[in-house]
Parts: C-alpha cells; sequence; structure tokens
C-alpha cells in the first residue's frame, strides 16, 4: 500500500516529462498553465471577410492555440482597406490577450505606401510567428488562353481595357501585379475589392480579367471549372500546386514573389508572453495534422520565433519598397 503514492507520484513526473518533450523543451505549454496569463479569452483579428485565406489560417489555429492556452480563441474578421484597418486596432489594443493573423503588406509596406496608415509596423506592432508562405497564382475567367504566353499576348493587346482584382491596396497581390506588369508589358488597371472571395466573384462575372490568388483559393476554383490558372510567382514549379507552370515560362523575366501569414501583437504585449506564443504557434503549424490542413489550403508551413518574423520583415520592406518606388504606387 504505501507504495502507490510514489508510484502515482512517478507516472505523473513522467507524463509532465512526455508532455514537456511534446514541445521541445515543454516551456511555452507549461508557462501557458501554470502562470496568470492569458486570464481571458484570446482574440484573434482577422482583416479579411469570412472564407478568404487568412481567416481559414486562423479557424485551423485558433482550436489547438485555445487547448494549448487554456482559454478560448475567438476569431474576429474587420474586413478592409487590404487587412490594414484589423491591423490598426490590434495595434491600439491595450488589454494583453489581442492577436492578429496578418499578411505580408500589413507588416510590411502599409505606412510605406500610405504614410497617413494609423499605424507603424515597425514600431507599433510586435512580430510573433511567420507561420507559412505560398507563391501567387495568376488566375483568369474560363474564357481566357489556357497558355499563358497566350494570355499575356491577349493583355498586351488589352491595354487599360482590362482590369485585375486584388484584395487592397498595398497587398502583395496588388504590388505583385504592378511588378508584373513592368515586366510582362501589360497595363490592366487595378481594382480593390475588400477580399479574395469578392475578387473571384468579380472574375467569375468577368467583371475584372485576371487576379494574383493564394493556391488554396485559385486551385479549388480552377479544380472546379470556373478559373483557369496561368501561372504561378516561385522561380521554379512549386510543390503546392505542381502542375500549374510558372510565370517565368510564360515569359516573365525573374519572378520570385510569395505571400504569408503571420501573427503579430500590440508593441505593448509583454516579451514573456511573446516568446511563448512563439513557440506554441511554431509547434502547432508544425504537427502532422495542422501541416496537412495547412498544405491542402495551399501553404507551406515555415512557423518561426520573433526574430525570425522580424528578419524575414526587414527583407521584404526593402524589396517591396523598391517595387513601390520604380512604379509609382500610391494609395487611392
Amino acid at each position: 500500500m504505501p507504495a502507490k503514492p510514489m508510484l502515482h507520484s512517478r507516472r505523473r513526473f513522467a507524463l509532465l516529462g512526455a508532455a514537456a518533450l511534446t514541445l521541445g523543451a515543454g516551456l511555452p505549454l507549461a508557462q501557458a498553465q501554470t502562470t496568470s496569463w492569458p486570464s481571458q479569452p484570446i482574440k484573434l483579428v482577422v482583416g479579411f471577410p469570412a472564407g478568404s485565406s487568412p481567416d481559414l489560417m486562423a479557424r485551423t489555429l485558433a482550436e489547438p492555440l485555445a487547448q494549448a492556452l487554456g482559454q478560448p480563441v475567438v476569431v474576429e474578421n474587420r474586413a478592409g482597406a487590404g487587412g490594414n484597418i484589423a491591423a490598426a486596432a490590434v495595434a491600439r489594443a491595450t488589454d494583453d490577450h489581442t492577436l492578429g493573423l496578418m499578411i505580408n503588406g500589413n507588416l510590411t509596406i502599409a505606412k510605406i505606401l500610405n504614410p497617413a496608415t494609423p499605424y507603424d509596423p515597425q514600431t507599433d506592432l510586435t512580430p510573433v510567428s511567420l507561420l507559412a508562405v505560398a507563391p501567387l497564382v495568376l488566375t483568369a475567367p474560363m474564357s481566357a488562353p489556357a497558355d499563358g504566353a497566350a494570355f499575356l499576348a491577349a493583355a498586351r493587346q488589352g491595354g487599360d481595357r482590362w482590369n485585375y482584382g486584388s484584395p487592397g491596396v498595398g497587398t502583395v497581390a496588388h504590388i505583385g501585379m504592378e511588378l508584373i506588369k513592368s515586366r510582362a508589358g501589360i497595363a490592366p488597371v487595378h481594382v480593390p475589392y475588400p477580399g479574395n472571395p469578392q475578387v473571384i466573384v468579380g472574375m467569375i462575372s468577368e467583371q475584372i480579367q485576371m487576379a494574383l490568388l493564394p493556391p488554396g483559393l485559385a486551385m479549388a476554383q480552377v479544380r472546379g471549372g470556373k478559373l483557369r490558372a496561368i501561372g504561378v510567382t516561385s522561380a521554379g514549379r512549386s510543390s503546392v500546386v505542381p502542375e500549374v507552370p510558372t510565370l517565368t515560362e510564360a515569359g516573365v523575366p525573374n519572378l520570385q514573389l510569395e505571400i504569408w501569414n503571420a501573427v503579430a501583437a500590440p508593441n505593448s504585449l509583454p516579451k514573456a508572453h511573446v516568446k511563448t506564443l512563439a513557440a506554441l504557434l511554431t509547434e502547432i503549424v508544425r504537427r502532422p495534422d495542422i501541416r496537412e490542413k495547412i498544405f491542402a489550403q495551399g501553404w507551406q508551413v515555415v512557423g518561426t520565433s520573433s526574430e525570425g518574423l522580424a528578419n524575414r520583415m526587414r527583407l521584404d520592406t526593402a524589396a517591396m519598397a523598391d517595387v513601390i518606388e520604380r512604379n509609382k504606387i500610391r494609395p487611392n
């Protein structure tokens, strides 16, 4: 009989040790469950509508993150301004329980593109983790030529009578298309939408003639026979959509453009919490079941520390700022 409490204690110790090993050092999960933070539900703000690629990513992460933190994670959609309305709301938050699921533009060139943007990603937001990356897919209505070179030739003839859509001024889909325009010699006019679901509707109805879409959204429409995939913006064929040729194959030289999703927090969030969140998110996105879900959405999983995301922000800010300046891109 006296041995039983000792056996129970050993089993408990073994279980705690296994849990720690699962998180690679074990600190994040243990920390989340034994400190007073979080003390209330976490709000995960998304700057795009329900059904958009960032929204799908946020909802994929919400439940496992809630389980790890011991508090509900509530996804809140605040669409508009290419995600910058939501990013500004996150930057203003002071409750230590608000995070943002953001895209490249919100964390890189928002302030460069428009000095009136009500937040500065470099000073008002704290990088948490780079979650996943992907090329964009140049997509067109079913009436468009299927061959990439033929499509670009038709676009040159269309001139500024053709339009292209994006989920907002300053998004990578917008800046990226301006880069393609300069390199491919085409001149479609930009039409901003609240989000990619509306961009897709615009293409299906042929109100616009092309758009750069995340692979998951693009290929769902392509495989459903509603849109054409003209080419991807990666330097080589992408493992996410290996069947789609590159735009370089269609005649657009030296093109390599990625989109990404990341989590950021208000600059006021304590660094210890940022470190905990980064480790948790990295562990979550790298789980086989979550990785599979994210891959099915058209993304390649990354998962980084706060410093890793900060470095990517610096590199992409410099690259995109160059495109903005050379093409004289200004907010509407």
